[in-house]
């Protein structure tokens, strides 16, 4: 793969190598890219960026160690800038009269410094928040600014989820401190707790309706949106919501549209159906004698996590600009074709806004490679399986490696037979084992490089990948690879100056069999190994991997699988000199994460002070050995629940 050779014609893995092999300029740019010393870089402005290796290098020396996440202010507001700039330019290019306002889905992300520093970014766009629970109805009308002038298109407080009484009667209520709140009717039951609530309570409701579109979406989170989804309101429910309104002489209060595809949209073409039914659906609402006003496209803007803008669940085959587009376009047409003012359009871009922000790093422990070396002789009268392994590991060439592969798993099964029936021992199974694998090496260094491996051998790659350890839970840091085989960009963060000539899985520190990634992207769908470099010896600076857009859901979503807790985060602004630190918190140490249920690290010291006490009056342990006991024990609670701290 090296693209550079040498006076002497040797080539030389070059930095553009290392940017083809994981296509950082595919699902990085602008954001992520690497520099002259092999290391990746982060930025959001041109000539303003920073060096993730020296970065976590040096959060490391102030004792901010990995596993670490890291968020960049900057990437989060020009993710936020972009999606208004890209309404703003299509509102120009097709003079739709009317404007945007986004709303971030609190779903995606609601850790408090993250949503601090999203409406510190985003108060000069209006931007609001979505809700979908009365837990985040709770801290939505905390955190959003308040709006003194009601008519205005001010930030929007979008209220979504199933409601029962205290939900639509504390939105009723927290509308009275300033905010723009908009109750979305789902089932027909909350439509009757809002009209009564509101009569009781004095106060007019802004209301909207969410409807299920026959459009249905694609990929992975298709199956929330169409006919069969879980929220929303049918045509015919539509038009009830609309006769109880008019009964209740409430129907001005009907002032939004919403309908939602679901995540990860990755077809344009999908996205311009829904919006052309939904627009048919806002303008005959309108004719209907409701006041309108908003038309909420929900989310599902997706996010190119392999670089390939394709119309695959990891990818998109359209950008940003686009997807305005279609929107402001498609809106303008219908209502100038019925006659009927155009709305505020709105949108619940979650993904697409916080994916790029966030940097998962972790440093690998250890690995395991499968490959072995071959006895220079194993000496005379072996069993004849042995004699035959070994004759095939001498005998394997270009000419012949297909055939040879056939053979050496045949004589490895055979050998595993023989044992079965006591036929071969143990030191006997082990040489022939080691045979095998040998035989498999030498093979993988014939056909790695081929351009086409035969069908017979595609698995080769895969049993002959190392096994790279890795200081991480899959199951905390990044749910949605486990569960619903979601792919995020993985590469080094540094060596990449080098030729990466392992092919590895990672394992991560849980003892589940599903706390491994065995799935990477790659331009043609995903690949089964990640190249990575050898590691070198334990005196050797950390070998140091980023999993990149990771922003959207992960944080939220993970859970203490073997009780690994949450991971030291830092959020980071880019400044003229570098960076500053805006943010740290620190990541759970084990005393924390048992004391969520509900352990108290106390008791349980003084239950293992207890026990030491009775095992020293038994003579089953020293005063020294019970002294060091009780330190590590204390000192073990206290401490991260990952390796490093």
């Amino acid at each position: 793969m090296s693209s550079f050779k040498g006076e002497d014609g040797q080539e030389f893995w070059t930095i553009d190598d290392s940017k083809r092999l994981y296509n950082i300029q595919g699902w990085g740019e602008p954001y992520f890219s690497i520099n002259d010393t092999g290391h990746v870089t982060v930025s959001s402005l041109p000539g303003n960026s920073l060096d993730l290796f020296e970065l976590v290098t040096s959060l490391g020396e102030r004792n901010i160690k990995t596993p670490l996440l890291i968020r960049f202010s900057d990437i989060l507001q020009d993710r936020i800038e972009r999606l208004n700039n890209c309404f703003r330019n299509a509102i120009a290019h097709y003079n739709y009269p009317g404007t945007y306002q986004g709303v971030f889905p609190l779903k995606c992300n609601q850790h408090h410094h993250f949503v601090k520093d999203l409406m510190c970014v985003g108060r000069p766009y209006n931007f609001g928040l979505e809700v979908g629970s009365k837990s985040e109805l709770m801290l939505a009308i905390a955190m959003l600014e308040p709006t003194l002038n009601q008519e205005s298109s001010e930030a929007l407080l979008i209220c979504n989820g199933y409601k029962d009484q205290q939900y639509i009667e504390t939105a009723l209520l927290a509308a009275k401190l300033g905010q723009k709140i908009i109750i979305v009717i789902e089932r027909l039951e909350e439509l009757s707790l809002a009209i009564a609530l509101s009569r009781n309570l004095n106060i007019k409701p802004i209301l909207g309706v969410r409807a299920k579109l026959s459009t249905r979406g694609t990929g992975r989170w298709g199956n929330s949106s169409g006919e069969g989804s879980k929220f929303g309101l049918t045509i015919a429910e539509i038009l009830e919501v609309i006769g109880q309104l008019q009964a209740a002489n409430m129907l001005p209060c009907l002032k939004l549209l919403h309908f939602h595809l679901g995540s990860q949209i990755s077809a344009i073409a999908t996205i311009k159906n829904a919006i052309r039914e939904a627009s048919q659906i806002y303008v005959q609402l309108v004719k209907l004698g409701a006041a309108m006003g908003y038309l909420d496209v929900g989310g599902g803007l997706a996010v190119d996590y392999d670089g390939s803008c394709a119309n695959s669940s990891t990818s998109k085959n359209y950008d940003m600009q686009s997807y305005a587009n279609e929107i402001v376009s498609m809106v303008k047409e219908i209502c100038e074709e019925q006659n009927v003012a155009v709305p505020v359009l709105v949108s619940e871009t979650g993904r697409a806004i916080v994916a790029q922000q966030s940097v998962l790093i972790f440093d690998v422990l250890g690995s395991r490679d499968m490959r072995s070396q071959a006895p220079q002789f194993i000496g005379e009268k072996q069993h004849l399986v042995i004699d035959n392994l070994w004759r095939i590991y001498n005998s394997i060439s270009v000419d012949n490696y297909q055939k040879a592969y056939g053979d050496a798993i045949a004589f490895k099964d055979k050998a595993i037979s023989l044992f079965n029936f006591g036929e071969l021992s143990l030191t006997e199974r082990a040489t022939a084992e080691k045979l095998y694998w040998a035989c498999c090496g030498k093979i993988w260094e014939i056909v790695r490089d081929l351009e086409s491996v035969p069908d017979d051998l595609q698995d080769l790659s895969k049993i002959m990948a190392s096994i790279y350890y890795v200081n991480l839970s899959v199951f905390q840091s990044v749910p949605d690879s486990w569960a619903v085989n979601q792919l995020f960009p993985i590469m080094p963060i540094h060596r990449l100056d080098e030729e990466p000539k392992e092919r590895a899985i990672l394992a991560d520190l849980t003892c589940d069999s599903d706390g491994k990634i065995d799935k990477f992207i790659d331009l043609s769908g995903f690949k089964e190994v990640l190249e990575l470099h050898n590691l070198k010896s334990s005196q050797a600076p950390k070998y140091y991997l980023g999993m990149f857009l990771v922003g959207a859901y992960q944080e939220i979503m993970g859970n203490r699988h073997n009780l690994f807790g949450d991971t030291n985060v830092v959020q980071i602004k880019m400044t003229p000199k570098g960076y500053e630190i805006q943010d740290v918190v620190q990541g759970d140490t084990i005393e924390e994460v048992l004391g969520h249920l509900q352990y108290r690290g106390s008791d349980l010291v003084e239950n293992i002070r207890h026990r030491t006490e009775q095992a020293l009056a038994e003579n089953r342990i020293t005063p020294k050995e019970a002294e060091l006991l009780q330190q590590n024990y204390e000192c073990s609670l206290r401490s991260y629940t990952y390796f490093g701290q």
